[in-house]
């Protein structure tokens, strides 16, 4: 029990040190300093994933039951990266053109973006991911057994055992395999988890090597002559049987999810394939080096009848070395560990944006347009779908017993996710390949595999009856699973396999030939096959000025609202447009649907936009690249296109411009209307009272002292009215000396506040700030910079019409200093949001107290600091934005 408790103590810590590896990743990432983090050993390392518990442990069991048979397991991924380099090269670039977030998205997205494929793909996935899991977690049970002998016995304590480390997985995953909604942005934390876990088993593997070689083989001579002893020293190969191996890994180091998201989804820098391309098979021949001498050693030390897959952990054990089998448990521990965690990442992406997110758009009410918070609903199906894989694993564990050995069973999911491999490279490289043609390969190579194979790998009666095994379905001799149109013979695998991808290959093939793509699919088609001419996504939306609200709505809800905001005020600039909402021209909406993609996926990103903006058209350009017509009769069309967008645009921003000055016209009127009165009240109340004091003998000295105050208010009234005129024509002509000095930014607003938070019958608005953010110095003009505060913070209290007036000011430095005043009132008028900095607007006559010259004078003193003042929409209430260079903010003191 000592032992046992010991290596319980051990796997807790390193569990411990597996989350402090994570968190500080994570942290470094944060701060912009995650450059070592994306370094081409670091995503050689990642890749690593790809040996599991059976490439740990499965590989000595392997070697004594097939001999050199597992080699074909290392083979397969050597190939790819050696001689599929271009392949590996043209799927990363995909990725990211495309914003991929899984295997499942880029089969969807190839092909129309088809939400049923994506779904069939994930259901794939997950059925073929499950025996995977659940070989690791017997890998850790047995593990636990091998040091718990005479203290753990088998039966339900093996089940207990390995739910606490299924559910130890599931946590760990949660916790650091969802903290970011973008899935296609890295998980630094996990990846640098996985890659410390690759030295770990590598170190481990290589430590037991060396012990058998030379503490208990004498040396290489002694080994090799062991080796040559042993009935594993005939070099017997079956070479229909090799080359279906190497094939089917081959195959699954493209397709299998976990190797997907950390081959293509976590890929930032496609040059790194270029140092994995010889940096992996190396790790991987580091293996598989000392494979054949544990086995042979272990043949030889250990009873008959001992489990070959644990002879890793028992030959250690058998001579005393308890620390060096210590540390091969480790090994074995970070081979299962770091697979499940990353496959439970990668399906729980599927799973959350085909599967849950589809379904909330069709049942939420309103789809894309309904209110509520959508990246509640994405995280939290996405940390409950890591759950339900993790646990479906360990279901499969139970009700196949664990009896099997670890290489059939990996084996089982290798053929399952093969069945990815013709949609998948077929669409990358045949325009023609369709959806439906994908759609009938993967129905037919999934129910082969699944009758031939996986059912069977539960045993004979559990979900196929004995006869049906025994005599086929009926007495139908022909249809029985493990000898499928009367081939017998064959190995149970390599039939499987055969005819699963027989049937898949054709279906896809005749299917694709008798149908006719759509003509989103035609387009995907160019984009993908023709990806490293054509990197961008194909534009195929087209949208209405009114739309843009709606889409910044749908996208903060995705996004989050800062993200949202930065995506749309960049396009807005790039359009040339002011304000924060861009015109939703095909290029915009297609900007936004990628974005959106790598938080819900390419599917439903493009139903989400498609909700809103309501329709498709084809642009000529895409049309051309797809037909392949004429390249003069392209550019003439292009062009053609291109000028009636611009036209279009023109006459769009010329009605605007006509309407703005239309109603500057009209405030122009209204304000001369309005000085014209405020100049001759005060003047008119000054001659009059000054008349009464000059003309007016015996007046009493209460009488005089009231009329010298009244004098005295209207005077001041028209000094502050004048001061305005004097100080926006002085700003305006550039002519205003700035007085620059340094202080605090919470000292000017707690200046702005106290001035102007309170009416004139002393009730004061509520203000909400964070003093911390506002710890910022500055060296500017902080007195114009308080007029600023102070005016935006009285036209809140003026104009805020909530019941319980609040404003909320919100401090935010990066690249620039920006500074938020938010109110909840109902805002302001999209009609008036385009004049109220201009000289001649007032929002409103009735509450207005001034001449309407405030925020036309807050223009300009910004304008003259060097930031930007603008009006923010979409905020529930009245939001100004100001923004100051960084070069005035310095760093909090």
């Amino acid at each position: 029990m000592t032992m046992l408790n010991t290596l319980v103590a051990v796997c807790s810590a390193y569990a411990v040190f597996l989350f402090a590896i994570a968190f500080v990743a994570e942290r470094a990432a944060m701060r912009g300093q995650a450059r070592w983090l994306r370094s081409p050993i670091v995503y050689t390392l990642s890749l690593s994933i790809y040996c599991t518990a059976w490439t740990f442990y499965g590989a000595v069991g392997s070697a004594v039951r097939s001999g050199f048979e597992y080699l074909t397991i290392y083979l397969g991924p050597s190939l790819v990266l050696i001689g599929w380099w271009w392949i590996l090269r043209k799927l990363v670039r995909i990725g990211r053109s495309q914003r991929i977030t899984s295997v499942a998205d880029l089969i969807s997205s190839r092909y129309g973006k088809s939400n049923l494929l994506a779904v069939g793909v994930t259901i794939l996935a997950v059925v073929g991911t499950t025996p995977y899991i659940a070989l690791q977690l017997q890998s850790v049970t047995l593990s636990f057994e091998v040091f718990g002998v005479g203290d753990l016995p088998t039966g339900e304590e093996q089940g207990h055992t390995a739910l606490w480390v299924a559910a130890g997985l599931a946590l760990f995953t949660v916790i650091f395999g969802t903290r970011n909604l973008d899935a296609n942005e890295r998980h630094n934390g996990v990846v640098m988890a996985i890659a410390v876990e690759a030295v770990v088993k590598l170190f481990a593997l290589l430590a037991v090597g060396v012990f058998v070689v030379w503490g208990l083989s004498g040396g290489v001579s002694g080994a090799l002559q062991k080796i040559d002893a042993s009935p594993l020293g005939a070099w017997q190969i079956d070479g229909g049987r090799w080359a279906g191996l190497m094939m089917l890994s081959a195959a699954a180091f493209l397709c299998l999810p976990r190797i997907f998201q950390v081959l293509v989804v976590e890929n930032d820098n496609e040059t790194h394939l270029r140092t994995a391309s010889w940096a992996f098979p190396f790790y991987l021949g580091l293996m598989s080096l000392f494979v054949v001498p544990i086995a042979v050693i272990g043949l030889e030390m250990l009873p008959q009848g001992s489990n070959p897959d644990l002879f890793v952990l028992t030959v250690p054990l058998s001579v005393g070395q308890d620390g060096l089998a210590v540390l091969s448990f480790l090994g074995g521990f970070s081979s299962a560990t770091s697979m499940v965690i990353v496959a439970a990442i990668a399906l729980s992406t599927m799973v959350s944006n085909h599967v849950v997110m589809p379904l909330w758009l069709r049942y939420a009410g309103g789809g894309a347009k309904v209110s509520g918070d959508v990246r509640s609903v994405v995280l939290l199906a996405r940390r409950l779908s890591i759950i339900g894989v993790v646990m479906l694993g360990y279901l499969y564990y139970r009700l196949t017993g664990g009896g099997a050995g670890l290489a059939s069973i990996g084996l089982v999911s290798f053929a399952g996710m093969a069945q990815v491999m013709p949609a998948m490279l077929g669409g990358i490289f045949w325009r023609g390949a369709s959806r439906i043609g994908a759609l009938t390969g993967l129905t037919l190579g999934f129910g082969c595999w699944g009758y031939t194979l996986f059912l069977p790998s539960f045993g004979a009666g559990v979900f196929l009856p004995d006869a049906w095994i025994a005599a086929g379905p009926f007495g139908i001799g022909w249809l029985r699973p493990q000898a499928l149109f009367g081939i017998e013979g064959m190995d149970p695998l390599l039939h499987a396999v055969v005819w699963s991808l027989i049937l898949n290959t054709g279906g896809f093939v005749l299917a694709s030939l008798a149908s006719f793509p759509q003509p989103l699919e035609r387009l995907q088609g160019a984009q993908f096959v023709n990806v490293f001419e054509h990197s961008a996504a194909p534009r195929s939306w087209t949208g209405r000025v009114a739309q843009a609200e709606d889409l910044m709505i749908m996208a903060q809800r995705i996004l989050g609202a800062r993200d949202a905001q930065a995506l749309f005020e960049r396009e807005a600039q790039l359009q040339g447009l002011g304000g924060t909402l861009p015109a939703p021209t095909p290029d915009f909406l297609e900007t936004l649907e990628r974005e959106l993609a790598g938080s819900v996926g390419a599917a439903t990103a493009h139903a989400m936009v498609g909700q809103i903006v309501g329709g498709m058209s084809v642009s000529v350009e895409d049309l051309m690249a797809v037909a392949d017509e004429t390249a003069q009769l392209m550019e003439y069309s292009a062009r053609l296109e291109a000028q009636s967008q611009e036209l279009a645009r023109t006459a769009a921003q010329l009605r605007e411009a006509n309407a703005k000055l239309t109603r500057l016209s009209v405030q122009k009127d209204a304000f001369l209307s309005q000085i014209s009165h405020e100049l001759r009240t005060p003047m008119t109340s000054i001659r009059a009272f000054s008349e009464i004091l000059r003309d007016t003998t015996g007046l009493k000295p209460q009488e005089q002292s009231k009329y010298a105050s009244i004098i005295h208010d209207e005077a001041i009234r028209l000094t502050r009215l004048l001061d305005d005129l004097l100080d926006l024509s002085v700003l305006e002509n550039g002519q205003v000396n700035l007085n620059l000095r340094e202080g605090r930014l919470s000292d000017v607003l707690d200046r702005a506040v106290a001035a102007a938070a309170a009416d004139e019958h002393g009730a004061r608005l509520r203000i909400r700030r964070d003093r911390g953010a506002e710890n910022v110095w500055l060296n500017t003009d902080l007195d114009r910079l308080s007029q600023v505060f102070i005016n935006l913070v009285a036209n809140a209290r003026k104009y805020c019409d909530a019941e319980r007036p609040m404003l909320e000011i919100r401090v935010r430095q990066g690249d620039r200093l920006v500074i938020d005043f938010v109110d909840n009132g109902t805002g302001i008028s999209s009609e008036a949001q385009d004049v109220i900095f201009e000289k001649f607007s007032r929002v409103s006559d009735q509450k207005a107290g001034g001449a309407g010259l405030g925020l036309a004078i807050c223009r300009q003193i910004i304008t003259r600091l060097g930031g930007e003042i603008r009006y923010l929409p979409g905020q529930g209430g009245a939001a100004f934005r100001v923004t100051l260079p960084a070069r005035i903010a310095m760093a909090a003191q």
